[in-house]
């Protein structure tokens, strides 16, 4: 089936130009779904050039944000499983904010379209530690202790007042799990040099498609969601700034069942990073400064952003994935079958994709270059 959901080519173009910026040729990963969220909540307390860099950025090509938010809206439900364990998937959008802030009441109106949203006081200019504790807990809380400790010792003081915070937990079962017997140790080629890491097979009906220098192949998992490996046929590092959102759809989209002989490695991939340097890279530069616009949020013209941080995990194994985002946008006052099979051996770089399959909406974007 071809993803038509509302903002879902925006979204995949927003996820592969941060994806570039993101750990250049090391392993990474990060959730353009998380990310998108904070960003476009800190869009509509932006006005004037600030809000025109962020919506850039997000590749909103209509004066609002309307479709953005609803294909984060749509992919905060998953289908119900037809059977097994069922898929968890939990979405919070929160506002952060010291009770002294002359805080604009018609954000309430906007904060609520959002999946999973609320407003919440925190003591951040009379008690910046304990503002920094409250945030971490009820992140590490959405995420079942995924990402402890979001907001990092010394980001939180006296001139900080608000925080638009996204948290992301998803898990989910395969379709076709792979068999644990059949997990060994197997050679991955990584570019330090080749070792031998925990690889899984299987042989199944899978969506397989090839276009450009790449491969791809879908593992259904339950609830609707999918991960998609996504492998070049020469090295990671040469052939990645190949991929653009046209070829990204193209593989997405031209899918075909195939018997595929699946070769992967079990692993663990994550990040936590300030993106405020990737942003502005991309643009979006007006944001982090005095002049900065977010009178949507407050009437106080000395509010601007601090710093946007971000921390991912995602861990995939025979029974299925496991993954967790929060990104935090910080706020301060400036002055204050009988076919032969596809052999699809993901012994090498490949990139990794989790999605929502109704919408296309990317919970996770990864780079695996030494799986651990």
């Amino acid at each position: 089936m071809a993803d038509r959901g509302p903002g879902y080519r925006d979204h995949l173009t927003f996820a592969l130009d941060l994806h570039h910026r993101l750990a250049p040729g090391g392993d990474s990963c990060f959730s353009p779904y998380s990310v998108a969220s904070a960003l476009g909540m800190a869009y509509r307390a932006a006005r004037g050039t600030t809000a025109e860099e962020l919506r850039a950025l997000l590749s909103v090509t209509e004066p609002d944000i309307a479709k953005h938010v609803e294909l984060l809206r749509d992919a905060a439900t998953l289908r119900v499983a037809d059977s097994g364990e069922e898929p968890a998937l939990v979405v919070c959008n929160a506002l952060w904010i010291w009770d002294g802030l002359d805080f604009n009441a018609d954000f309430r109106t906007d904060l609520a379209a959002w999946p999973g949203a609320k407003l919440e006081t925190a003591p951040f200019v009379t008690d910046p530690e304990g503002a920094r504790r409250t945030i971490n807990s009820d992140v590490a809380r959405l995420t079942r202790d995924l990402i402890r400790e979001l907001i990092p010792a010394g980001a939180v003081d006296e001139s900080t007042v608000a925080s638009l915070i996204n948290s992301l937990y998803l898990k989910a079962a395969w379709r076709h799990p792979f068999a644990e017997r059949d997990t060994g140790d197997a050679e991955f080629h990584a570019p330090a040099g080749t070792h031998r890491v925990p690889m899984m097979h299987q042989v199944e009906r899978l969506p397989y498609a090839r276009a450009g220098q790449w491969q791809s192949v879908t593992l259904p998992a339950s609830g609707g969601v999918e991960a998609v490996v996504l492998l070049p046929d020469a090295r990671l590092d040469t052939t990645e700034p190949s991929l653009d959102g046209d070829l990204l759809e193209e593989l997405l989209t031209r899918r075909a069942k195939r018997r595929v002989a699946l070769s992967m490695p079990k692993l663990t991939v994550r990040l936590n990073a300030s993106l405020v340097e990737a942003l502005r890279d991309l643009g979006v530069r007006e944001l982090f400064t005095k002049s900065a616009d977010l009178t949507g949020l407050s009437d106080d013209p000395r509010l601007t952003v601090s710093d946007v941080l971000h921390e991912s995990v995602l861990e995939l194994d025979e029974q299925g994935l496991e993954g967790a985002a929060a990104t935090a946008v910080m706020m301060r006052l400036t002055s204050m079958e009988t076919d032969k099979p596809v052999e699809f051996r993901a012994d090498r770089p490949f990139l990794l994709l989790i999605r929502h399959a109704d919408t296309g909406a990317v919970y996770f974007l990864a780079r695996v270059t030494d799986p651990s």
